[in-house]
């Protein structure tokens, strides 16, 4: 069967470290493998404790009277040299419910007051995000946003743009533009969604 033989940390930082494992494939052979993960410590990785607490929070929230525009921003990240569209998301502080996080972080990223709304879990548990190399999971809310578009509250090393989308536009970012993973999905949700009936998705099947 499968599994860990022995972890080793190589690095100490803030937000994200690396570890080096030495693994058991099905046949019983041990091979070097590489992780990066939220945990500050061995003791903490997901692997060790067996849990699943997000680490962070992604926030689909619709915008406008009529829930017509889907807030997205446009941020530059390093790993590509450029920008990309993403929802807006974060960590989730320690004590801090994921709720809380995206209240929080939507106003943080865009100056937009957040209304979650209750959905059933199987929607917003944490789901792993890139499986193969880091054990980070995030938890999804859902729900309405307001007020005034603001910069004020991104920290120096954010570049980041609001994006008030309509499906018009959501159909030329997902033709012309980076675009991550899990935004993209949920970007289809919204270009298909019921107008009358936006968070429909969300309904709890009957079976």
């Amino acid at each position: 069967m499968p599994g860990v033989e022995r972890i080793q940390q190589k690095t100490r930082n803030r937000f994200l470290n690396f570890y080096d494992l030495e693994v058991r494939d099905k046949n019983g052979n041990t091979h070097p493998y590489h992780l990066a993960s939220r945990a500050k410590t061995a003791e903490e990785l997901k692997l060790s404790t067996g849990e699943n607490h997000p680490d962070g929070v992604i926030i689909y929230a619709l915008y406008g009277e009529k829930r017509d525009r889907v807030v997205l921003i446009r941020q530059y990240r390093y790993s590509i040299g450029t920008y990309i569209y993403e929802f807006p998301a974060g960590l989730i502080d320690e004590g801090e419910d994921f709720h809380t996080a995206g209240i929080r972080e939507l106003k943080e990223e865009t100056g937009l007051v957040f209304h979650p709304i209750e959905v059933d879990p199987m929607y917003s548990k944490p789901y792993f995000t890139t499986i193969g190399m880091t054990d980070e999971s995030c938890a999804a809310v859902y729900g309405t946003a307001d007020g005034t578009v603001s910069k004020e509250g991104l920290e120096d090393n954010e570049e980041i743009e609001v994006v008030l989308a309509d499906r018009r536009e959501i159909c030329r970012i997902l033709k012309e533009e980076n675009v991550s993973l899990m935004c993209a999905y949920m970007m289809m949700h919204f270009l298909h969604a019921d107008p009358q009936n936006p968070f429909a998705f969300l309904k709890k099947p009957e079976f």
